[in-house]
């Protein structure tokens, strides 16, 4: 299988691109400046992309069976608070890239799009969803250590949600655990669609490598199309 990575130097892309390799795929691995990449690894290219271009996006279709979207404004990864500064800054952005990446689709409408969100969209209990209530999202920023003006950015990865929802593309929505940082890949962990999945502690959480492997078979085995799905321990 080809899979394109979009976000292939952040937290989650570029544990993707690594299970990708490992299970034998090709990968194009796409960042905003492949210039800079110094890559050994075998089956692994490098390119260049601007998300918010459908031209771009599209023009990198062609021979790709999925693609799997990691953008985030700046890169985490390498400065997490200048990441947060600019998805608070403009939190439009997230609908923006969706828009763009089911643009491009229309002329590739047999590649599948995976598109890596936010947890605050899923629903905590019947009809109550954390990006809809002030209180609540406060709450979890102020667990995460996140600052509140982040409730911004989650009502724009919410919105982006809400874009593919309109849409008759191939697209899958991935919704990591609240909780989610480097770690061990176990692969183990239980699979949701629109509430969350916690553990025993009704924490929910998941590690990058987890979310990289559930991904990748999503990829692989294909379940949730045209839906959304979560992951947690």
């Amino acid at each position: 299988m080809h899979i394109g990575i979009i976000g292939a130097t952040g937290g989650i892309g570029s544990r993707v691109v690594t299970e990708a390799l490992d299970r034998g795929h090709h990968v194009t691995a796409f960042t905003r400046d492949a210039g800079r990449i110094s890559e050994e690894r075998k089956n692994v290219v490098w390119r260049s992309i601007d998300v918010l271009d459908a031209g771009s996006i599209a023009a990198v279709l062609p021979g790709l069976d999925v693609l799997i979207s990691g953008f985030q404004p700046g890169n985490a990864a390498k400065d997490f608070a200048d990441t947060v500064a600019r998805s608070i800054a403009d939190p439009t952005v997230y609908a923006t890239a969706a828009r763009a990446l089911l643009k491009a689709l229309e002329s590739h409408p047999r590649t599948r799009l995976i598109v890596i969100g936010g947890a605050g969209s899923l629903e905590i209990e019947p009809g109550l969803v954390p990006a809809d209530s002030d209180d609540i999202l406060h709450e979890s920023l102020d667990q995460l250590g996140l600052p509140r003006a982040y409730a911004a950015a989650v009502r724009g990865h919410r919105d982006a949600l809400n874009v593919l929802r309109t849409s008759n593309r191939l697209w899958t929505y991935f919704s990591p655990a609240e909780d989610i940082a480097p770690g061990q890949r176990t692969g183990r962990f239980r699979i949701g669609g629109d509430q969350p999945v916690v553990d025993a502690d009704g924490r929910s959480r998941i590690s990058s490598e987890d979310a990289a492997v559930a991904l990748v078979d999503e990829a692989e085995l294909p379940r949730f199309v045209q839906r959304r799905f979560t992951i947690g321990y």
